[in-house]
């Protein structure tokens, strides 16, 4: 059993009741500040100043009950509490091996001046690095089941800033990236050109979604977002272009309604992280923090890993997920007639097997094994998988013996079609397949129009689904990564068995459309990733060639497809390319197969959203550091100094870099790889393609070192 240990440095309280006329209260930690007032009306205010600069204005607060009074004017403040508290918690895996939890909270008691005088509170957090506040809403007699009918949060930012941002869409964050300035927001553009989307709802012209990340005139780096979503609906924001004002708007359910609550309860934490460097941003761990710790008491079981998998070739066109060509193709004795094209054989994985035993590597992915893929999509329909039926030509048992004998574990996928009432029903019968036939993780999909009808991806009874989900998987001690869900919230933190989700654009998105921009992968971890790990699928090899459309391709080289690896972060990692494109480029293919995907350190060396990222990680248990350094269209010299390396260490550094004639769009397959010996005085300058990347293997250097070169 892996243990947590919690080390609490410093806790202090103070209480203060005061009479009717008391109307504000601060909060501050270091550079950051938090100023709450109630106004003549009854509105409870915020303001957050970073460094004394303004970063929100005066804003409004509060929720609306339905066909009842309710906590957004006509308030008293009663009292507050002050809490600091500093202390260090060990997560089961992540980007660093311990997390400081430094925050002062301040919370707030408010009263309502009308009948029936209920009460709510408001807990603010200030951190190093931003502000986190939530409703409460305390025990009381005359509040006990209430429905919410909208949130009044607001973000008045303090000027037209630069923003990254796609639109707020009830059922899909898997839109391209717009930048723009914050009056230039409008949702229905990219709505309207994403025919590449299967669900897409986005009924607010000028809403985005979140995570949201702003750059000011000034230099600050906002971004805004919430933490611990359970048990309500999730938080997407309306832009006022003319004043810059965010407003909190709720995704609605089948009939209307926002959430549903009980007394006592809560709703998530809305956040802010703050900076005047873009590097802190990647660096914060406050979304982290403000979620509650770890509901598994035994986390042995979950293992970070490594993956191939039959998916890719689907992806392309290669085979199909269907063993049939439709539910019309039978035979005489009215049997599915195999089309010739279906991926999920037992030759077709056990080659994947045989791939993943010889080079290391610890899972193989299997999609498209399962009876019901010929209805799966568009059809709205209920029960379309049965989640132990495996199509004719898949042998479960043969399959996962050769797995085991092998030292590699098969990735099982559970795909809903949108279907989550099917799926809750099968849940149970589902994760006992996969324990009775060694199966560590599900891969789950929610592509296609929700059932309970009505609902959307990223409503409270979806939100509520996933997370049953998770709870239900880790009663089966299986790993969970979720696509097509809501985007994270840092909820991995409290069941750190749901590994990965996807909940974006990811690498697919470059083999069935117009694909991701180059600047793509340089905004991603400044927005989606900011609430929790992707599985992002890197590694293609094959640039370009791989599809019939002639112009279609992957718009990155191949050396910035090997950073990946390190900044875009997930503990579960796919080699999402066919085996054969690996088999060319084996001296390439070293690098994933030596890159870690858990870790004790992490640094952020250089960043600018849509621009760059330089990100410096240690292996877990190791002396080991690997890098990734990537850019957008434009190429550029990433400057990477190892002042992080054991000062009393030589180490040697395998470079795995653009060729000097590498471009995304031209020649993108062009790398060129070098070892150097270093250590920490070094100062590595690598030239980055359009488009284009480089991944670093650090290691120590043994005795031996003659023959490779001291980097200059």
């Amino acid at each position: 059993m892996k243990k947590v240990y919690i080390y609490l440095l410093s806790f202090s309280i103070s209480v203060n009741v005061f009479a009717q006329d008391k109307k504000t209260a601060t909060a501050e930690l270091n550079k950051v500040k938090l100023d709450f007032a109630i106004d003549a009306d009854g509105h409870p205010q915020y303001a957050v100043s970073y460094n004394r600069q303004p970063v929100i204005k005066p804003s409004r607060l509060g929720i609306k009950l339905l066909n009842d009074v309710g906590f957004d004017a006509h308030l008293q403040l009663i009292g507050t509490e002050t809490t600091n508290v500093d202390e260090l918690w060990k997560p089961v895996w992540g980007e660093v091996s311990v997390i400081r939890n430094h925050y002062q909270q301040l919370t707030v008691h408010l009263k309502q001046t009308d009948a029936p005088g209920r009460l709510m509170d408001i807990v603010f957090r200030v951190f190093e690095d931003g502000v986190g506040f939530r409703y409460e809403f305390p025990q009381q007699g005359n509040l006990r089941y209430f429905i919410v009918s909208d949130e009044v949060t607001q973000f008045s930012l303090t000027g037209d800033h630069k923003t990254f941002w796609i639109p707020g869409d009830y059922d899909s964050n898997e839109y391209k990236y717009t930048t723009s300035k914050l009056s230039g927001v409008d949702a229905f553009v990219p709505y309207k050109a994403a025919t590449d989307i299967a669900v897409r709802v986005v009924p607010d012209q000028y809403a985005v979604q979140t995570p949201l990340m702003m750059k000011t005139a000034e230099g600050l780096y906002i971004n805004i977002h919430e933490a611990a979503l359970v048990n309500y609906t999730s938080m997407q924001l309306h832009v006022d272009r003319a004043t810059y004002t965010l407003s909190v708007n709720l995704v609605p359910d089948a009939v209307g309604n926002k959430a549903y609550m009980v007394a006592p309860g809560k709703t998530p934490w809305r956040t802010i992280i703050v900076s005047d460097k873009a590097a802190e941003i990647l660096s914060s761990k406050m979304i982290l923090n403000l979620n509650d710790p770890s509901k598994i008491a035994d986390p042995s079981y979950i293992k970070p890993m490594k993956f191939v998998g039959v998916w890719w070739e689907m992806q392309i066109g290669k085979s199909t997920w269907s063993y049939a060509s439709s539910m019309a193709d039978v035979d005489a004795a009215g049997n599915l007639k195999p089309s010739g094209k279906h991926g999920a054989t037992t030759a077709n994985v056990k080659h994947y097997i045989d791939f993943a035993a010889k080079n290391g590597i610890g899972g193989v992915l299997v999609e498209g094994w399962n009876e019901g893929w010929e209805e799966w999509f568009g059809n709205w329909k209920e029960n379309v998988f049965d989640f132990t039926k495996p199509y004719p030509d898949f042998d479960v048992k043969e399959l996962s013996q050769y797995a085991a004998a092998k030292g590699v574990k098969i990735i099982m996928h559970n795909e809903t079609s949108g279907s989550a009432t099917d799926y809750e029903r099968q849940m149970d019968t589902a994760f006992r397949f996969m324990n009775k036939y060694g199966y560590p993780a599900v891969k789950t999909g929610y592509v296609g129009k929700i059932i309970p009808r009505g609902e959307h991806h990223d409503g409270q009874w979806m939100i509520n689904h996933y997370v049953r989900v998770a709870q239900k998987a880790a009663g089966y001690r299986v790993m969970l990564d979720a696509h097509e869900p809501v985007r994270p919230t840092g909820q991995s933190r409290t069941y750190p068995n749901w590994m990965a989700s996807e909940a974006g654009r990811g690498n697919e998105y470059n083999a069935f459309s117009t694909g991701n921009e180059p600047e793509h992968e340089t905004i991603m971890p400044f927005t989606r990733l900011m609430g929790g790990p992707m599985d992002y699928t890197p590694g293609i090899f094959k640039i370009k060639g791989y599809s019939d459309v002639p112009s279609r391709q992957v718009h990155t080289t191949l050396a910035k497809q090997l950073a990946l690896y390190v900044t875009m972060y997930s503990p579960l990692q796919m080699a999402a390319d066919l085996t054969e494109n690996y088999d060319a480029h084996m001296d390439a293919f070293q690098f994933i197969k030596d890159v870690a995907v858990d870790w004790d350190d992490t640094k952020i060396i250089e960043a600018e959203p849509g621009d760059y990222i330089t990100t410096a990680r240690k292996a877990k248990g190791t002396d080991n550091w690997f890098i990734g350094a990537i850019t957008n269209q434009n190429s550029r010299k990433a400057t990477i100094p190892l002042d992080f390396l054991d000062k009393s260490k030589k180490y040697i550094a395998t470079i795995y870099a653009d060729a000097g004639n590498a471009e995304w769009k031209t020649n993108p397959e062009a790398y060129q790889i070098n070892s150097y010996v270093v250590n920490a005085d070094t100062k590595l300058n690598i030239q980055l393609a359009k488009g284009g990347g480089a991944a670093i293997s650090i290691k120590p250097a043994g005795a031996d070192v003659k023959g490779i070169k001291g980097y200059r």
